[in-house]
């Protein structure tokens, strides 16, 4: 599927440039089609979320359906296997502690002048959280559960809802119920797609609105997150997976080759990406994705993925690698060199950085604790990983004591005299005004 191409040649440069330009390009009328379901999700409430329930995910889908109750996730645990909510739970105990890392503390400071100055930090009052069907419920996406609602429970976020499309029979995978109990979701909806983010943004007759939104999804979900942004805080914007392989003589091509596939199997649209030091990595590493790919189920959207978006890139140095990385500002880049640690402060920009031959992306996926909800298409450049602080807000403290006033009011006056805020200097000198009285 993949030849090697050379970093300093007209082919290899022009590659490079698409990689680092990339876009997440929408087709025409897509958009207007997402405004036009949230319109009718704002007017119509439910009966908006049957009718696409009926006509996208389940024939027989009723109102009665659209809130999952407390029993049936009582039920799940009967029909999920004997070790699921165990395992479950240790990858919650590891996102858990990683995520308690993050909590932000609200603080005080004094000065002499009397003046009191801080800053409160307050979780919102409500989460929604999306988690994609996964294959009509087939393959649940057990790790968007977690990764989306723990550092809200962390953060404090008292009331979580969670949106998933049913299947065919209205029915949700247990382990995503199982999940959602055990991450310590408050509420569960089966309702997907464009409408379940309206839904949530605005609310409905059975589900109350939130303050933020969170969770991946296909293009309709995208964006309406992002048509939706303003009335309610968002994540992010994502775009299709990614991942940048750099690698040296050292690193086994079939560990780089699965590293590569683990995102292509994602989506058509992912992006993979090794680039190596190595003629003889890079010349290996195309012949294992093909020997690996036979053995995927998911092997048709990997191929696809590929042919579309795969690249394997020889330069000449580790040093014009990790250039490239930070030009690239992938979602996920794996350092499979002998010394890894070495390059780690060069790295500016990236989602999650996994490091060494015995890092690789699923672990980050899955269990490690990080959270693999990450920027896409460059804007590591600025921005982060989902995070506690997603569902965090802070609040500017402020008390002047007398003193504190007076010392600066004559300051104020003259910066509010300068912008033509007449009233705002007025504020102040009412209250040196009344010092005199």
């Amino acid at each position: 599927m993949l030849e090697p191409l050379f970093y300093n040649t007209p082919d290899g440069r022009e590659k490079v440039e698409a990689l680092v330009n990339r876009r997440f390009v929408v087709a025409e009328g897509v958009e207007e089609k997402v405004e036009s379901i949230i319109s009718d999700v704002r007017a119509s409430g439910d009966d908006a979320l049957v009718r696409y329930a009926r006509r996208y995910d389940s024939p027989a889908f009723t109102s009665d359906a659209i809130r999952v109750s407390e029993s049936e996730i009582d039920a799940a645990y009967s029909d999920v296997d004997d070790g699921f909510p165990a395992l479950v739970q240790r990858a919650v105990r590891n996102i858990r502690e990683f995520h308690e890392r993050q909590l932000p503390s609200s603080w005080m400071l004094t000065r002499e002048n009397g003046a009191m100055l801080g800053q409160m930090v307050r979780p919102v009052d409500a989460a929604g959280l999306y988690v994609p069907g996964g294959s009509g419920g087939r393959t649940p996406l057990v790790s968007s559960v977690l990764m989306n609602a723990l550092p809200a429970v962390i953060a404090g976020v008292k009331r979580i809802v969670m949106a998933t499309p049913p299947d065919e029979r209205a029915g949700v995978n247990p382990c995503l119920l199982v999940a959602a109990r055990e991450a310590g979701v408050s509420e569960v909806y089966r309702m997907g797609s464009a409408w379940a983010i309206a839904a949530m943004a605005y609310g409905t007759e059975t589900v109350a609105p939130v303050d933020v939104i969170a969770g991946p999804g296909n293009i309709f979900v995208t964006l309406a997150k992002k048509l939706v942004a303003g009335s309610v805080g968002i994540d992010m914007i994502a775009g299709p997976s990614e991942i940048l392989v750099i690698a040296d003589e050292t690193a086994p091509a079939r560990f780089a080759a699965a590293d590569l596939l683990s995102q292509a199997e994602h989506d058509p649209m992912a992006t993979s990406v090794l680039v190596t030091t190595s003629e003889t990595v890079a010349s290996e590493t195309c012949l294992e994705l093909d020997r690996l790919l036979a053995g995927l189920e998911r092997a048709g959207t990997a191929k696809e993925s590929l042919e579309a978006n795969g690249v394997v890139l020889v330069v000449e140095t580790l040093e014009q690698a990790v250039d490239m990385a930070n030009r690239m500002g992938p979602e996920h880049l794996e350092l499979l060199v002998a010394d890894p640690w070495s390059l780690l402060p060069s790295i500016r920009h990236a989602g999650a950085i996994f490091l060494g031959r015995y890092s690789p992306e699923p672990i980050g996926d899955y269990m490690a604790g990080p959270n693999h909800v990450l920027p896409t298409m460059g804007t590591a450049r600025f921005s982060s990983a989902l995070g506690v602080e997603t569902f965090l807000k802070r609040s500017s403290v402020i008390s002047y004591s007398r003193k504190a006033f007076e010392d600066e009011a004559a300051d104020v006056m003259a910066l509010a005299g300068i912008e033509g805020l007449t009233a705002h200097s007025l504020s102040v000198d009412v209250r040196l005004d009344s010092g005199k009285e």
